[in-house]
């Protein structure tokens, strides 16, 4: 099966616990993030995560899955930003 049709088939979720603790599948790719926002590519588009004190405690992209820890205090899907493909493929030239 082609990575792509793989991707499309993925189940995408959200889980958030407490505002404190943010599980999210569907995840293709981790296009930026610092403690106040998280910028995700998932199957269902563009996810951007912002609050307080935000770090990525788990990244398992084979998976799709992704695990943010802080203060969560938005959630909003922007069709408007266009994925800029891999961040370790930027971070290295690739």
């Amino acid at each position: 099966m082609a990575s792509e049709e793989r991707v499309r088939e993925m189940p995408h979720n959200i889980i958030l616990e407490e505002r404190g603790k943010l599980s999210v599948s569907g995840v293709v790719d981790v296009q930026s993030f610092d403690e106040e926002q998280v910028l995700l590519e998932t199957v269902r588009g563009m996810l951007l995560v912002r609050g307080q004190g935000l770090h990525i405690e788990r990244l398992q992209l084979e998976a799709g899955e992704l695990l943010v820890q802080g203060e969560v205090s938005l959630l909003e899907y922007d069709d408007s930003v266009q994925p800029r493909g891999s961040l370790l493929g930027r971070l290295f030239g690739r």
